[in-house]
């Protein structure tokens, strides 16, 4: 029977062992794949600074301004002016909606016969 414990706890050590073999190389694989997500998340980031400080620096003031007198002519802008723009009463608001009919009245066409028009 003592031998039988043996051959078992031997088993049973060389399965956990393989077990642990096995989660190593799961591990160490997931931290490559982490240290290359991370890579990836830096260079996107440089990208994303560079296109920033570009936008900035195409959208200079002095630079657009520049860009609409040269192309005044074919563009056709305007200054902007403060008639240019719509007054807050010419603004459509939407109607306010209709509540339903709680308690309706109901009429038959024969209290309509004996009436009169008065026109």
């Amino acid at each position: 029977m003592r031998g039988f414990l043996y051959v078992l706890s031997a088993f049973a050590v060389m399965g956990l062992a393989f077990w642990a073999y096995q989660e190593n190389y799961k591990t160490q694989a997931a931290l490559k794949e982490v240290r290359q997500l991370h890579a990836e998340i830096g260079a996107a980031h440089e990208r994303l600074n560079i296109l920033r400080a570009e936008w900035a620096y195409l959208n200079r003031p002095d630079r657009l301004a520049d860009l609409a007198d040269l192309n005044f002519d074919r563009l056709g802008l305007l200054p902007l002016m403060p008639d240019a723009f719509g007054q807050v009463d010419h603004i459509i608001y939407p109607l306010p909606p209709i509540s339903p009919i709680i308690n309706p009245i109901e009429l038959s066409s024969e209290a309509f016969d004996d009436w009169e028009d008065p026109l």
